[in-house]
């Protein structure tokens, strides 16, 4: 078991709050970059200096989750969603509250009133996030004296662990942790290689691509990559997007086409090293990479991701072999340092 990736998994991070994932990846890059800020929004920027091109490689340190809007007369909290969460996966999930230190105040259960009142589980209606709320045992004046409040975090509670299969990880978080433990790694395999890399840790990605919008603005970055995670489609046969076979390349999510010239540079590096590599075209979602593409007049971008059943619910699935082979091609990418040039009447 990566003990770094279950660190990051673990660790409690939600949208506007990072700081604990910016703790642990500063610690873990500190000897293998030689400059590290944080700027002003909380994006940790890692400089690895070197000759050539300047690649900026992002990994987002946010994770989806719940905030306090209201607690009703009993105790229970209502709360509103922080980034792209089924209400369907949170019923019955237990659920840590957060002060604004980042510090665990209790433990709660997410429920409604048709399972809290013991209905007919056949009646069941699918419930709108409107519907839920979080039991924490309390009554509004013991909440109001362990400073329970609107505004209060409520983070999906689910401890990184191997499924049945060794090389098969579940945990919360995968999106984007499985990201910021590669560049992490990353930076690690090439920290002999003489090549001009950002590491950009970035902030509320979940919430609109903050982070990485404020954290290019000041860097002088000749292209760029998002490494995240992609939504697995192998409940369908003969789909792309399968655990187990390889990092994927987006050729176009709902916001962005990538650049053509850093994917077919990617797919050779690929095939000529017998890297599985999967692509995926489509019409929802988007990353971090479209924020670094429309920066500073335009920079050459695209995505490659590893593929995560339950993306975007309390606990998701992944694949470690997945994970090792992306490490692997972006350091051939890295170790090669291509060369790509800016576009002059030509597909970029």
């Amino acid at each position: 078991m990566p003990e770094l990736l279950r660190r990051l998994v673990n660790a409690v991070s939600p949208s506007g709050d990072e700081w604990a994932v910016r703790e642990i990846v500063k610690k873990a890059i500190t000897p293998y970059v030689d400059e590290i800020t944080t700027d002003t929004l909380g994006n940790l920027i890692c400089h690895k200096k070197g000759k050539g091109q300047a690649l900026g490689i992002a990994a987002h340190m946010d994770e989806v989750g719940l905030m306090v809007d209201r607690i009703d007369p009993d105790g229970y909290l209502k709360v509103a969603a922080i980034g792209g969460i089924d209400a369907i996966t949170l019923v019955g999930q237990k659920v840590y509250i957060l002060n604004n230190k980042n510090q665990i105040i209790c433990n709660g259960v997410i429920t409604f009133e048709d399972i809290q009142n013991g209905e007919n589980p056949i009646d069941y209606q699918v419930p709108e996030l409107e519907e839920l709320y979080v039991d924490i045992g309390l009554t509004k004046e013991q909440c109001a004296k362990k400073n329970i409040d609107v505004g209060c975090y409520v983070v999906p509670h689910h401890d990184y662990a191997y499924l049945g299969n060794k090389n098969i990880i579940s945990g919360k978080a995968l999106d984007d942790r499985i990201g910021c433990y590669i560049l992490v790694e990353l930076a690690r395999k090439l920290k002999k290689f003489n090549s001009n890399v950002y590491f950009i840790f970035t902030v509320q990605e979940e919430v609109g691509l903050y982070g990485a919008k404020t954290s290019i603005y000041n860097l002088d970055i000749d292209w760029g990559i998002a490494v995240d995670v992609v939504s697995a489609n192998d409940g369908a046969l003969g789909m792309p997007r399968v655990l187990g076979q390889g990092p994927v390349i987006t050729i176009k999510d709902s916001a962005m086409i990538a650049s053509r010239s850093i994917n077919l540079h990617l797919e050779a590096l690929a095939k000529k090293n017998k890297i599985p590599l999967q692509k995926e075209v489509t019409s929802t979602g988007t990353t971090d990479a479209l924020n670094i593409m429309l920066s500073k007049g335009g920079i050459a971008s695209t995505v490659i991701g590893v593929a995560v059943r339950n993306i975007h619910s309390t606990v998701g699935i992944a694949d470690l072999n997945d994970i090792d082979h992306t490490i692997e091609l972006l350091y051939l990418l890295l170790k090669n340092q291509p060369v790509f040039e800016k576009p002059n009447g030509h597909r970029i």
